[in-house]
């Protein structure tokens, strides 16, 4: 399965600011100046269709800040050293970021209709040499578990 960098609990989840605006809501994301950030490579959107899953896929290098401003996703994070998962659930009901470092395998299913929206500001650029992937059935997990 390759080589486990990270735990489970490395995984951070910092809630953002969502500030009322006439005309239209201004949604936080990242700052240079938050003591999380490690550095920028790429920012990226990813659309998730209603009940879709996507996943498994394990970054080598690449440090991921996930946000989700449209919708709501279910990422499912798995630890192969320890064999146990982390799910957290983040959107409009729950507006967060996600950082994760590199070595954690994850997943993703969408939980609102029609889509969602994902943003990944990422520390590095995107490589396909840098990631692994697998199958979804090759990590067992129950995606139907809340």
């Amino acid at each position: 399965m390759g080589l486990n960098l990270n735990t489970l609990d490395e995984i951070k989840v910092f809630p953002l600011k969502i500030i009322n605006v006439d005309g239209g809501d201004v949604m936080h994301g990242l700052r240079k100046s938050d003591n999380s950030f490690i550095d920028f490579g790429e920012a990226y959107f990813s659309w998730i269709n209603y009940f879709s899953i996507k996943g498994w896929k394990k970054h080598l290098n690449m440090t991921m800040n996930l946000i989700v401003p449209m919708g709501e996703v279910k990422f499912v994070f798995y630890c192969e050293k320890k064999k146990e998962f982390r799910v957290e659930k983040i959107g409009n009901t729950r507006y967060s970021r996600i950082q994760v470092p590199p070595g954690i395998w994850f997943g993703f299913m969408g939980c609102h209709d029609p889509k969602s929206l994902i943003l990944n500001i990422a520390s590095c650029e995107h490589d396909p040499e840098e990631a692994l992937r697998f199958n979804i059935d090759e990590i067992n997990f129950n995606w139907e578990e809340k």
